[in-house]
């Protein structure tokens, strides 16, 4: 019996970070929680709203939303970008981490994060 997960579940997924996501942070290593996410190694961050995440067909299979570029964000702490991550103000929610090139950011500089994607593939 082959298996199945209809894209309007994976949707659901992705709609539920759509609906909650008001930050885009870059961090120095990988959070696990808000806190990490925006202060303990947040080193850069701005808003985003849902318009800026667009869900469509994956590249490979199921479903993805692609996230908008962020331009000249204001580096607040000196360090090493290794993640990006995605933060909802509503309940303190951590919602989603990804890694990215690692760059070494200065204090007052800026830095820019290009689009990127979030897959979820169909079932295998």
């Amino acid at each position: 019996m082959a298996k199945l997960l209809p894209d309007s579940i994976i949707n659901g997924m992705l709609d539920y970070i759509r609906a909650r996501v008001t930050r885009i942070n870059v961090n120095s290593t990988q959070p696990t929680t808000y806190a990490e996410a925006t202060s303990t190694y947040k080193l850069a961050t701005t808003t985003i709203t849902s318009t800026g995440l667009t869900v469509g067909d994956g590249d490979t299979s199921g479903r993805k939303f692609a996230v908008s570029s962020k331009t000249g964000l204001t580096i607040d702490t000196t360090g090493t970008a290794a993640h990006v991550s995605l933060s909802g103000s509503t309940g303190s929610t951590l919602l989603l981490v990804t890694t990215c090139t690692t760059a070494a950011l200065t204090t007052g500089n800026t830095v820019n994060i290009p689009t990127w994607d979030f897959e979820i593939r169909d079932v295998a």
